[in-house]
């Protein structure tokens, strides 16, 4: 039997790559990357017309031509479309797995790979996950931290990672909101006596970060986005550090150190008190996700705050507060749910 046909596409959104390969990397199967660009007036023709390539620049896009794929692996709104017309073409043969939640009819997926954030049903199906699919791989982080642990031999140890992110969904992060970050994670720092590593985003507002900055007066490491021209050492961070410190919007960050198996601290960016009381809300998305979360459809809603909670709740995670001790927290079997998602995924490829 020949070897199946595999397209893995892949967007603008790096925790979605990281998803889509992750599982096209497990299956232990040759496979083609697609790069899908899409446009910036996209939604439209996607709602409307669904399977189909009106949404995407074909120029600035990986050619799309038979032979067609047994499997198509996709994630996210802007490739979905993309990968039913794919199957189209192919006469419905291809295989559709899609990662997260689409928009599309649920019954159009041979599968789909989700996550509590989600509030997709139980159905043959849907695969529920705890958390997203990483692609981490022992070497991969051995390499990283050989290359960075000269860099930051020097600071006192222990090294407490802050990864910082930014504005997501209802969660917005203000410039009181990374003080208060900036003042936690020194303190955590400093009962230690060790440093910060920090690292922010392309998602971080500037005044924020320099609002945490302010509050910093522990040796630090730091990388910006943008910013700074060395390498970025994210990897080598999570190789290196003996603890980690995630703002609670990003999934893949708070995946990516829960597998590490050290203590990780979430910073809470929820806002106290009711949320129209605070003006930042009334901004274009977190306004427009209130609005989905409350009148939407229930399986088109999100809510990040879910997986935060069960990897609390799981003891994955501490939450991160004035004078949080420092603890062990038991580590996510990241590798077993990606080897029990690939097994599902080779089901659908067997004849």
């Amino acid at each position: 039997m020949d070897e199946p046909l595999i397209w893995v596409l892949l967007g603008r959104k790096a925790g979605d790559n990281t998803q889509v390969l992750a599982l096209a990397d497990a299956l232990g199967l040759s496979y083609e990357r697609k790069q899908i660009s899409a446009r910036s007036w996209e939604l439209l023709p996607h709602l409307l017309l669904g399977a189909t390539l009106a949404g995407i620049d074909q120029r600035q896009s990986s050619s799309l031509v038979a032979p067609w794929p047994d499997l198509v692996i996709s994630a996210g709104r802007r490739n979905e479309p993309v990968a039913r017309w794919i199957q189209q073409q192919s006469g419905g043969h291809a295989k559709l797995v899609h990662l997260g939640r689409p928009w599309s009819a649920l019954a159009r997926w041979d599968l789909i790979v989700t996550t509590g954030q989600y509030f997709l049903p139980r159905a043959d199906n849907i695969l529920h996950n705890q958390l997203p699919l990483l692609r981490l791989q022992s070497e991969q982080l051995a390499a990283a931290g050989e290359q960075w642990l000269p860099i930051l031999k020097n600071l006192p140890r222990p090294w407490l990672a802050l990864m910082v992110g930014g504005n997501s969904g209802r969660f917005v992060l203000t410039s009181d909101k990374a003080a208060r970050l900036g003042r936690q994670a020194n303190l955590l720092a400093e009962q230690a006596g060790g440093s910060l590593l920090i690292t922010d985003s392309p998602r971080t507002p500037a005044a924020s970060f320099e609002a945490l900055e302010n509050q910093l007066t522990v040796p630090v490491h730091c990388f910006r986005f943008g910013r700074t021209d060395s390498a970025n050492p994210y990897l080598g961070y999570l190789a290196l550090a003996d603890e980690f410190v995630i703002t609670g919007e990003s999934m893949s960050m708070l995946a990516e150190a829960a597998s590490c198996g050290k203590p990780l601290h979430i910073f809470d960016m929820e806002d106290a008190g009711s949320w129209w009381r605070h003006g930042h809300q009334f901004r274009f998305k977190p306004l427009s996700h209130r609005l989905a979360m409350r009148w939407g459809p229930q399986r088109m809603r999100r809510d990040i705050g879910k997986i935060q909670q069960l990897l609390v709740a799981s003891g994955a995670a501490h939450w991160l507060s004035d004078g949080a001790p420092s603890g062990s927290c038991v580590t996510p079997d990241a590798a077993a749910e990606l080897a029990a998602t690939a097994e599902r995924v080779q089901q659908l490829l067997k004849p």
